[in-house]
């Protein structure tokens, strides 16, 4: 089954579940944020991406410009935290497909506002073997302009969840970034991303094979 099949069925249980208080709560902060300039201001094609640091799930600092040197492409995955379901279902479909992005060529890391210990339990949670790096504070979400506060009334439904972001975030800003996938040549130049306020809709592992083939 493909990616955004499992998405769009896991989608349709979770409104299954949702009272329907949540779900115009839940719509209204999709509407918020679609009619926001959060996309238009964010990095697209043709954009550099930033020179940055991030510790990985053990706490070691990696370096971006390391990684863009080891490979011809470099692939980063920004994810909400591994509290996310459909986050949890990009993660292994990347996983699923790692050894056919190395063998076109690319270097894969995930990025989250997620301390590092979380983000070692999301690796032994979706048995992951690429780097998964901890964007602390959302610093690097914040150059790429994806970042997005949680709304207040939002908040207490998250909890209901039993999402704590506090705990997974390591801050008090319940600030998150919307899902994004970027692919990166050698230079640092974004020659495709894919970046959408709905948390539902991801890139396929496979698409991002073939743009990388197409390039």
């Amino acid at each position: 089954m493909n990616l955004q099949k499992q998405l769009n069925e896991l989608s349709q249980k979770m409104q299954s579940i949702l009272s329907d208080d949540v779900k115009k709560l839940m719509e209204k902060s999709s509407l918020d944020l679609i009619n926001s300039s959060l996309i238009e201001n964010s990095l697209k094609k043709g954009d550099k991406i930033p020179n940055f640091s991030l510790p990985n799930a053990t706490g070691k600092l990696v370096n971006i410009q390391d990684l863009l040197t080891t490979s011809s492409f470099l692939i980063i995955s920004f994810y909400r935290g591994g509290w996310c379901p459909y986050c949890s279902l990009e993660l292994r479909a990347l996983e699923q497909n790692l050894s056919t992005i190395k063998e076109v060529g690319a270097t894969l890391v995930a990025i989250s506002p997620q301390t590092p210990d979380n983000s070692l339990s999301t690796i032994e949670k979706n048995e992951l073997s690429f780097e998964v790096l901890s964007d602390i504070g959302n610093k690097i979400s914040h150059q790429f302009g994806l970042t997005f506060t949680v709304s207040e009334q939002l908040r207490p439904i998250y909890e209901s969840f039993g999402i704590n972001l506090l705990q997974s975030n390591g801050d008090e800003s319940y600030e998150l970034p919307i899902p994004a996938t970027y692919i990166i040549d050698k230079n640092g130049l974004i020659i495709d991303s894919f970046v959408k306020t709905d948390y539902t809709q991801r890139l396929a592992p496979e698409e991002i094979i073939i743009k990388i083939l197409s390039y």
